[in-house]
């Protein structure tokens, strides 16, 4: 079977930076529904259209593609007794960027240096700005169920799974509880 619009595409995968430099070994599988959803890299998706199980690739994809440029209007400090003990470097919470117009998505941001009373969160991805190399290879391809094409993804084992206590906090700082 091809890879086509509401195809589930199972892809053994490594990711690497621009010099080589492994990022993620890839120990799971990504498993994406394919077809524009938002499921993967558009780039990704574009390299593999057409293709069968089998199929393998290394491809190199530019930030602009990828997880944008950084941006240095993403990162924020906060006060630590806003955040939730024990506080780590690493830790990411759900927050809403400083925005006029109060219609800006929520984000996630990480915590990168914690301070005496102030902790340092950025907004951008952690691998903004940078050029990634991903080595693909097609394990399955098969037909999506209705539900996941109704859902926009995958379900079952490494897709999605829906949860009931899905609510966020509104707000115009760092939310107070931390992401998984």
């Amino acid at each position: 079977m091809k890879i086509a619009k509401n195809t589930v595409v199972t892809v053994n995968y490594k990711l690497s930076d621009a010099q080589d430099n492994l990022i993620e070994d890839g120990s799971q599988p990504m498993v994406y529904l394919h077809g524009g959803y938002e499921n993967t890299l558009p780039k990704i998706e574009e390299e593999l259209d057409g293709k069968e199980v089998g199929y393998a690739s290394i491809i190199q994809i530019e930030p602009e593609d990828a997880f944008g440029d950084y941006d240095a209007s993403l990162v924020k400090v906060e006060e630590r007794n806003r955040l939730p003990e024990p506080l780590e470097v690493g830790m990411q919470f759900e927050g809403m960027p400083d925005g006029e117009d109060g219609a800006e998505e929520a984000m996630i941001f990480t915590v990168t240096d914690i301070a005496d009373d102030k902790v340092v969160l950025d907004g951008n991805h952690p691998l903004a700005g940078m050029a990634l190399r991903f080595s693909l290879s097609v394990a399955d391809v098969r037909e999506a169920t209705d539900e996941e094409i109704a859902h926009g993804h995958v379900h079952g084992a490494h897709g999605h799974h829906h949860d009931e206590d899905d609510e966020g906090e509104e707000g115009d700082h760092v939310a107070i509880h931390p992401i998984h």
